[in-house]
């Protein structure tokens, strides 16, 4: 697996929406924190389109990420935004493009299709953080959150414990080691039975998703598990799943219900309550490297993303 080239101070970064469109107001209120960084930025064609729940046409969205790729100009790569349709064009992008290009691809939620589809056909680590729009534009974006993208700046061996956020808890106790893959529930979901599917296999998988309820998310492990990706990962890491809370029946078990439903008999170790994806503070981290999750003491131990 590719890592990519750290940043430095005056590198340019490229901000696409290769989903939905951003909140402008957002998008503009986070580039004084590029600026803070050091960093320049220029806007990709999608950064400002708009295209019903997307963000511009499939042919669009698809060119503006290989352009940021292709261009030497630019040194990474980070999504304004989720929201919706990175799948409707994964299975076209020029992954030896990508390949021969490498660099710093950063974003979460619905663009976990593209993170599983870079790993898997480019070789290449990418990273999964919060995003200018969603998250850094808005007053509710945390000093821990802005915290993660000095990892972008030098190759830092990351810990998640305790000291970040106090909350993670041990489902199944053990320590397992593998490469962390996974991220938002219902695009691994949707894309099981596909070539975007993360390799699963010995590896510790991380799930997360936002304002699904439990019987949503129960269909949604029972759909991996009968794809046998439960039986077959290394570790589960279960991270924020915000806004879960019933709302179309009036009896439904418990989040914590469903999650020991699918995981308790698994015989690998598996921790809750992990601050990453659509929460605050977010904690960031690099998809496809390795990293050791010891469930007894509750820490994820994960190496470095970029070279």
């Amino acid at each position: 697996m590719q890592k990519p080239q750290r940043l430095k101070k005056g590198d340019k970064i490229g901000i696409i929406a290769p989903a939905s469109s951003p909140n402008q107001k957002a998008l503009e209120k986070s580039l004084s924190f590029l600026t803070a960084l050091g960093l320049e930025y220029e806007f990709g064609k999608t950064a400002h389109s708009e295209y019903g729940y997307l963000s511009a046409t499939d042919d669009l969205r698809k060119a503006d990420v290989e352009d940021m790729f292709r261009r030497e100009d630019i040194a990474g790569i980070i999504c304004a935004c989720g929201g919706y349709g990175s799948a409707r064009y994964t299975d076209t992008l020029d992954f030896e493009l990508i390949r021969q290009n490498p660099k710093i691809f950063w974003g979460y939620s619905d663009i976990t299709f593209l993170h599983n589809a870079l790993q898997r056909h480019a070789d290449l680590v990418t990273f999964h953080g919060p995003m200018l729009g969603s998250d850094i534009g808005h007053d509710t974006f945390l000093e821990q959150s802005a915290a993660q993208f000095q990892q972008l700046f030098t190759p830092t061996a990351l810990v998640y414990d305790d000291c970040f956020y106090a909350g993670i808890e041990t489902v199944v106790e053990g320590v397992a080691h593998g490469k962390i893959v996974g991220g938002n529930l219902s695009l691994l979901a949707s894309a099981v039975g596909t070539d975007y599917m993360p390799l699963t296999a010995g590896n510790l998988l991380l799930i997360e998703d936002v304002d699904e309820e439990p019987y949503r998310v129960d269909g949604m492990l029972n759909q991996l598990r009968m794809a046998g990706v439960l039986n077959e990962v290394s570790g589960v890491i279960i991270a924020s799943f915000s806004g879960a809370e019933p709302k179309k029946r009036k009896k439904s078990l418990t989040l914590d219900e469903v999650f020991a439903h699918y995981f308790a008999s698994l015989q690998v170790p598996v921790v809750k309550g992990v601050q990453i994806g659509h929460c605050q503070p977010h904690f960031a981290l690099p998809l496809g490297v390795n990293a050791v999750l010891d469930a007894t003491n509750c820490t994820i131990t994960i190496e470095a993303g970029v070279q």
